[in-house]
């Protein structure tokens, strides 16, 4: 069982995400200290890119102000260095390809097992080319994330049979971003994913409030929230410690139903 999957053994989880280097290195180091002490139970740290396709409006813009502080794909791998002198909790990379490839398969996967990374989200890497990666993430303990969104049964169960770490299930077609409503029939989808695999579910995209933590944490293994605490970041930037910690502590207490 890896460290991630462990993560869910004992009850719904929580994952949260930041944007690294947004607004800082030295912040977002503190930031995920203040999610793990609110009971976040996984975070997920974006690397800035410059195309972010599956982002909304709120991660694009972390985006943008992590790469106008010059941070690189270097800068992040040195956050959870400094991270890890403090904290054990499990991470995973949010991604795109070209960043992995650019910085070179094999160095970017010793890197994150050097450093303490458990697991990668690709979003802009498609099932079918996953074995571009995978030797490289399998020889180094890094799971893949695979997402899956609403689309066709033979493609999902396809996907969940080869899935590690957690299946990162999309809520609702698009880009991330908050919604008001959820309106994909997960049930469903859940049940597909585990009828093939025992791979846990975390569903993410548009999840902000306690009601839509709560609701998700009856039918999933795990709640995932990112644009929500991004926005809180944009908002506050470098005093959003507080705010981040109220907020994830809130989401979380949701999840335990």
């Amino acid at each position: 069982m890896s460290k991630i999957t462990e993560a869910f053994k004992d009850e719904k989880v929580f994952i949260s995400f930041l944007t690294g280097g947004d607004p800082s290195k030295e912040k977002t180091v503190e930031y995920i200290i203040s999610m793990e002490d609110a009971g976040a139970d996984i975070i997920e740290i974006g690397i800035p890119f410059s195309d972010p396709i599956a982002e909304g409006p709120v991660i694009q813009n972390a985006n943008i102000r992590a790469l106008s502080n010059n941070i690189n794909t270097d800068d992040i791998f040195d956050i959870v260095e400094d991270l890890r002198k403090e904290s054990n909790i499990p991470l995973v990379f949010l991604t795109y390809i070209n960043p992995v490839f650019f910085y070179g398969y094999e160095k970017f996967f010793r890197r994150c097992y050097d450093v303490g990374v458990n697991g990668i989200i690709i979003p802009d890497l498609p099932y079918e080319e996953k074995d571009e990666i995978s030797e490289n993430a399998k020889n180094y303990n890094v799971d893949i994330i695979s997402l899956i969104a609403p689309t066709s049964k033979d493609r999902i169960r396809m996907i969940a049979k080869d899935a590690t770490g957690f299946i990162y299930l999309v809520s609702s077609m698009g880009v991330t971003g908050v919604r008001n409503e959820i309106k994909t029939d997960l049930n469903e989808i859940i049940y597909e994913i585990k009828s093939v695999t025992n791979v846990p579910i975390a569903v993410g995209f548009g999840i902000n409030t306690p009601e839509q933590s709560k609701k998700i944490a009856k039918i999933a293994d795990g709640v995932i929230v990112g644009s929500a605490v991004v926005k809180i970041i944009e908002e506050h930037g470098v005093d959003s410690k507080q705010h981040i910690q109220e907020y994830v502590a809130e989401m979380k207490n949701a999840t335990r139903i």
